[in-house]
């Protein structure tokens, strides 16, 4: 269609279109345009996360390995670390404050590295899901992939230092009389379940620290204040047995005294079913699967927002 102006130019007007009238909704429909960034469906995230396996795995991995690359003992410090911090708890809580009691030294000692190690699986899940999305803007911004790739990666890479650190442990247990045995399998289960606790929980500090990164310098203290009320250093029913029973009850339930007591009863011979609360397999299987959903959804529920400042 065509007009002539008064100087004789020819100006094309253009036709009426189908677009017009149509909201931006509608339009995206139409031309089957999706918000850039936008949150997948769950089971559809669930998916896109597997898809990612490869470079979770890797991720790991390469975290782990640079962890200590700088340091003269490189790898050592992953077992050395903890080692140090059970020799000074033994130092300050076993020989000065006398926290052993109730407890042979061959019962003590791996009593208390055991708390050490399992204790600082979860805490370092803890510390490096805070620092998971806002440690990594570059990557988040520059990549698509479901963002829980991340705070999972770090999960599993303290998971394998724990690994590495469960060698040493069986060592320390032998050598006070603790020997391999069929018990020992109940590990497997233990490590499994809190594996699944500290992702989930890995998952919504990982929310929380990517808006409020402050939150990374307050969690040392939160983390302090956990292992202590958690039995790291003593044994929770015997130190408190002259306190009302809600309270040893409250601290023995509490997931990090679970998986604690779960894999010092399978490692060490002297420490018997009578330490264990009731039902403490199926609680410690309750904390995981609660944590671990909740984590994953919570966490899933904010995709869009990750890396948008």
């Amino acid at each position: 269609m065509s007009d002539t102006t008064h100087d004789g130019a020819v100006a094309l007007s253009t036709p009426p279109s189908a677009d017009d009238g149509l909201s931006a909704a509608a339009l995206a429909g139409k031309y089957g345009l999706t918000v850039s960034g936008a949150r997948p469906g769950l089971f559809e995230y669930v998916q896109q996360l597997w898809g990612r396996r490869h470079f979770i795995m890797a991720f790991s991995r390469a975290k782990l390995t640079a962890q200590y690359s700088q340091a003269k003992l490189g790898q050592l410090w992953q077992v050395a670390t903890p080692l140090l911090n059970a020799l000074v708890y033994y130092l300050i809580f076993g020989l000065i404050l006398g926290t052993r009691r109730g407890m042979t030294l061959e019962v003590f000692i791996p009593f208390l590295v055991t708390g050490v190690f399992v204790f600082t699986f979860t805490q370092s899940s803890v510390m490096a899901g805070v620092r998971a999305i806002s440690g990594n803007l570059g990557l988040v911004r520059a990549l698509h992939f479901p963002r829980a790739s991340l705070p999972v990666s770090f999960s599993l890479q303290q998971l394998q230092q724990l690994l590495y650190s469960m060698i040493v442990l069986a060592l320390v247990a032998i050598g006070f009389g603790s020997y391999p045995s069929l018990a020992w399998l109940l590990i497997v289960p233990a490590l499994a379940m809190q594996f699944v606790f500290n992702t989930g929980l890995a998952l919504i500090m990982a929310r929380l620290g990517s808006k409020t990164p402050d939150l990374a310098q307050l969690m040392p203290f939160i983390m302090r204040t956990w292992m202590y009320a958690s039995g790291v250093m003593f044994s929770i029913p015997v130190m408190l047995k002259d306190k009302p029973e809600w309270i040893a009850s409250m601290l023995q339930y509490n997931p990090a005294a679970i998986y604690m007591d779960l894999i010092r009863f399978a490692l060490i011979d002297g420490y018997g079913s009578e330490n264990l609360p009731p039902h403490v397999w199926i609680v410690g299987l309750a904390w995981a699967v609660f944590i671990g959903l909740a984590g994953f959804v919570y966490f899933w529920k904010a995709e869009e927002r990750y890396g948008r400042g």
